[in-house]
């Protein structure tokens, strides 16, 4: 059972939520942001919903369902608290994680049109032209199934859904077309400790890691995007549980000791691992045919090798 903020009461939690936090930056639909007081990122990078209470720091993905729970993660005066449950109001509209596993109820936006179908819509032509240039071409639309939303909250975004292997959906991502937007990625306020594109993997198959969607869709066979540089502990647990044998981690170079940990964690449990040297640019950026070259002539990664690049990496 989750809590939901009462909407004539988001003044009142605006103001309770910068006493607690600090100052705050509107954004549009009742969004607004803070500084993080996990991660203590220089820019305003925590984001809460007022009408659904929901936040998550797009650095450090530090998360929380309702502002009581928010208080509570970062220790906040039992003050705070007590008034923070007096704001809002019990909600049945979707289920607490603990005790569930990754139960969550997820659906794609209302105003979701797919890209598959042809429309005079302007947004449809620039999400069309968007992807071109991003090398995402008609086949890669239907198999992902993505679309895009010209209005609500996810207005001039591309959507690009994900399928947990029961092809149930388990999250989707969201990309403003436009470059001059101030939020590149707008993503539903769940959980990531979900595996992204899970339909489409085969675990007897060498796994590619890499850390957006872009990415992984350039790779196309067996690629996961880790949404960061972190895998999350449901990805972790389906690798032992499936015993892959297998791992390439293709990480964008000012990650190289983010993959050296990866490296590490998987050859614990038994793992060949490549470590795949991108250099300055992303798979999304090199290509399908380059970037499986690269993991085609890359070999299995050593200890030596491993202890070499934690001390001169």
């Amino acid at each position: 059972m989750g809590m939901k903020c009462n909407m004539n009461d988001t003044g009142l939690v605006l103001s309770l939520l910068e006493q607690v936090l600090g100052s705050s930056y509107r954004l549009k639909n009742e969004e607004v942001q803070f500084f993080c007081p996990k991660c203590n990122h220089h820019k305003r990078k925590l984001q809460i919903n007022l009408l659904n209470g929901k936040s998550h720091c797009w650095v450090c993905n530090f998360s929380a369902h309702t502002v009581p729970q928010l208080f509570y993660k970062i220790n906040a005066s039992k003050q705070f608290i007590k008034q923070a449950n007096k704001l809002c109001q019990e909600d049945n509209s979707y289920e607490s994680e603990r005790g569930q596993g990754n139960v969550h109820n997820i659906s794609l936006p209302k105003e979701f049109k797919p890209l598959w179908k042809k429309s005079n819509d302007i947004i449809y032509k620039h999400a069309i032209t968007y992807l071109i240039n991003r090398n995402i071409g008609i086949y890669d639309i239907f198999r992902y199934g993505i679309g895009y939303c010209d209005s609500g909250i996810y207005q001039n975004r591309i959507i690009i859904p994900s399928y947990n292997e029961q092809k149930q959906l388990n999250y989707f991502i969201a990309r403003d077309i436009f470059p001059n937007s101030k939020m590149k990625y707008k993503n539903p306020p769940v959980t990531k400790n979900v595996i992204i594109f899970e339909l489409f993997i085969n675990w007897k198959m060498p796994i590619i890691l890499c850390e957006g969607v872009f990415d992984a869709i350039a790779i196309k066979r067996n690629s996961i995007p880790l949404l960061g540089k972190v895998p999350s502990k449901e990805l972790i647990k389906a690798i032992v549980k499936n015993k892959a044998k297998d791992i390439c981690i293709a990480l964008d170079s000012d990650a190289r000791q983010d993959a050296l940990k990866l490296v590490e964690l998987f050859n614990h449990f038994g793992i060949n691992v490549r470590l795949i040297d991108l250099k300055e640019k992303d798979p999304s950026e090199l290509g399908t045919e380059t970037i499986w070259k690269k993991i085609d002539n890359t070999s299995v990664s050593t200890f030596s090798e491993f202890i070499k690049g934690r001390l001169y990496g």
